[in-house]
């Protein structure tokens, strides 16, 4: 069973260790000393909740809250603020920031221990996305697609799909597929916001599959972008040997041996500026058509529903 993992953020070692030792017989626990240094290890370890002191040098816990919550793929992070006693003014900021609770210290152990268990059953009922990558989930997807169709505006749905992905995966392991899966989340989001703001929408469907929704006018340059950026960051998830040859050898899902080149990223694009689109799995059966066409180029590309009616 997997150990959730807990991010401690303080700048004093001593409290950093009381916590390490009244949480690591339930949990993994992580730690930095500041608000930045947490950022930076939220991105890279992904914690399921973190413990964050009010006061710190760099970067204090409000800040660090305000920052964790602007980002789409870390806004869903549960987080526990520490605060002083009598600091009624921490804890309120605190709560404004962004925090889900808040201890005074000193506090019990056991205290603080049934405070995370609350929190991540919470979190786990009411967040519906995926575990890898944090993105909403088909529930959520479904629910935005429904919407756009009921609001009769123009709309376009992006399906994303990796390209050699099971060679890659079967080569260099999960740890390593689940970072080139987490790596697009990130662009997918980064495009949409780029071009469509707040009103873009970007889902993980599962595996290395996703959908991004957004206005049926920039649909395109969404796509275009994250073809771009994937393309330029793919080669960096191979070895120097494998990057200068430009292919991996493996075997298809049928068993036969292939020589796959470097994972690459196709999107179908389906959209409502054409067509009368009535219900979701209209969008879903389109949609599949339009990714295998764009598979089958054998490159990363974009293609977009052109019928009409």
């Amino acid at each position: 069973m997997r150990r959730e993992r807990i991010l401690i953020i303080d700048d004093d070692p001593d409290i950093r260790d009381v916590l390490d030792l009244s949480l690591s017989e339930h949990y993994t626990v992580l730690a930095a000393s500041n608000g930045k240094e947490g950022l930076e290890m939220v991105k890279a370890k992904n914690p399921d909740l973190i413990i964050t002191d009010y006061n710190m040098p760099v970067m204090n816990g409000a800040e660090f809250c305000r920052q964790l919550r602007r980002d789409i793929l870390l806004r869903h992070l549960p987080v526990i603020m520490l605060t002083g006693k009598g600091e009624t003014r921490d804890m309120v900021t605190g709560i404004e920031s962004g925090a889900d609770d808040y201890l005074v210290k000193p506090f019990e152990p056991e205290t603080l221990v049934a405070r995370i268990k609350m929190i991540l059953k919470r979190t786990s009922r009411s967040l519906d996305a995926n575990p890898l990558s944090h993105l909403p989930g088909n529930t959520s997807i479904m629910d935005e697609l429904q919407g756009r169709i009921d609001s009769d505006k123009p709309f376009a749905v992006g399906y994303v799909d990796l390209d050699k992905f099971k060679v890659y995966n079967d080569k260099y392991g999960f740890e390593h597929g689940d970072e080139v899966i987490r790596a697009l989340a990130r662009i997918l989001v980064e495009a949409s916001q780029q071009f469509c703001g707040a009103e873009a929408f970007v889902g993980h469907i599962g595996g290395d599959d996703f959908v991004f929704i957004c206005d049926d006018d920039k649909a395109d340059r969404v796509s275009q972008s994250v073809i771009d950026a994937f393309d330029k960051l793919s080669p960096s998830f191979y070895k120097d040997d494998d990057r200068q040859a430009g292919f991996i050898s493996g075997v298809d899902r049928q068993g036969n041996p292939i020589k796959a080149g470097l994972v690459s990223v196709s999107i179908g694009i389906v959209s409502n500026a054409n067509q009368r689109i009535t219900h979701v799995a209209q969008i879903g059966e389109i949609g599949a058509e339009l990714k295998k066409f764009a598979k089958s180029m054998g490159k990363s590309n974009f293609q977009r529903d052109q019928r009409k009616g």
